[in-house]
């Protein structure tokens, strides 16, 4: 009786590609080789937007202690990724993004009062500004990259020629949707690019402790895709990464995952301590690594930047940051807009609900509890 010949035990060779990326490092170092080429005018924009980013930050901060937005999450140390990622998309590319994506949203045009809406719980802060294919922040963890995946097919259905550029941050990818959003991608070569902001925390749980992978970007070989781990406190190295993967996407070649490497510097959000569960002794390396701090000194070698002119960029920001809180706090809430704009047409019962709203505010309660509830 002939018996079957063995299978022999051989290594399975992947068709998709791995890589790491860095073009500036941690000192600003500079490999010329894989510099990106961007117009000078680029370049003061971006570092301009970098540091609104970062100044908008600080003055929300300010605002949340003084009672005057709700719960607010920083962005510091993690303006470069979004920066870079929305540098690299047309107007009719779409934008989704989680909730840490400032800086990529003022490149593309957003009121800088449309964040500080957002964060005093008005859902006018979540209102697209015209001609964008942007959707607003997303606070559930990583249900927007289904949505992202959707919108890549109906691009590919359409042969529009738009791509779809999503985040989440790494604990987003220990999320069901993740994984399903990127499966369908790939197998369907939508033109999705998938960023995750490797950040190092799902607010008090690290990094490790949301895989076992070596890497995040990894995951893309399992689903057929190609993987990109890149520093994200390098905006060049994510405009760098971001043109290719944007590229592939527009010819039909399918999605990417990139796996920015960053840090977040300040707390979750201000409803946070990170003290509880990291030191300062983890936080100070990634201070002097900070993206400002480093395209900064680039500038400067590039003769783009020096004190007189960073001293203008500061004032000016000053003055759209003042303009900004002034529109902000001039805003007239309107306490019946959650009903009338759950439905194109109202539903009896949420017609029911605004009148016992309706009734309770103009009716014969207190001045003070009525007011506080308007507020809200």
């Amino acid at each position: 009786m002939l018996k079957e010949p063995a299978v022999p035990r051989r290594p399975i060779e992947l068709q998709n590609r791995l890589e790491y990326l860095q073009v500036l490092d941690e000192n600003a170092k500079l490999d010329a080789a894989l510099e990106p080429k961007v117009p000078d005018k680029d370049l003061v924009r971006l570092y301009k937007t970098m540091l609104a980013c970062r100044r908008l930050d600080e003055r929300c901060l300010h605002l949340q202690r003084q009672g005057r937005i709700g719960t607010y999450g920083p962005s510091k140390g993690q303006e470069a990724v979004p920066l870079g990622v929305a540098y690299c998309l047309t107007k009719d590319d779409w934008f989704v993004p989680s909730y840490r994506e400032t800086a990529g949203f003022l490149w593309r045009g957003w009121p800088i009062d449309m964040f500080m809406l957002w964060w005093g719980g008005h859902e006018a802060g979540s209102c697209i500004p015209p001609h964008i294919n942007d959707l607003p922040l997303s606070v559930p963890i990583s249900s927007q990259i289904q949505h992202a995946a959707g919108i890549a097919w109906g691009s590919k259905l359409r042969k529009d020629g738009t791509v779809c550029a999503v985040f989440c941050g790494d604990g987003g990818t220990s999320e069901g949707d993740f994984h399903e959003a990127l499966n369908w991608a790939a197998v369907f070569k939508a033109p999705m690019i998938m960023i995750v902001q490797n950040n190092g925390w799902a607010i008090s749980i690290p990094r490790e402790r949301q895989t076992a992978s070596q890497t995040i970007a990894q995951k893309a070989l399992a689903y057929g895709m190609d993987g990109m781990q890149i520093d994200g406190n390098d905006v060049l190295a994510v405009i760098a990464a971001m043109r290719e993967a944007v590229e592939k996407a527009r010819k039909g070649g399918g999605p990417t995952l990139i796996e920015a490497v960053t840090y977040r510097l300040a707390m979750h959000t201000t409803a946070d301590d990170p003290k509880k569960y990291r030191s300062e002794e983890q936080v100070k390396p990634w201070e002097a690594k900070e993206p400002l701090i480093r395209f900064r000194k680039y500038m400067q070698t590039k003769k783009l930047l020096d004190e007189k002119i960073e001293q203008v960029m500061e004032e000016e920001i000053r003055k759209e940051l003042d303009e900004a809180v002034a529109r902000y706090e001039a805003y007239k809430h309107d306490p019946y807009a959650m009903f009338q704009h759950m439905y194109a047409t109202m539903t009896p019962e949420l017609q029911k609900q605004m009148a016992e709203l309706k009734d309770y505010l103009e009716g014969g309660k207190p001045s003070a509890e009525k007011k506080e509830l308007s507020r809200v």
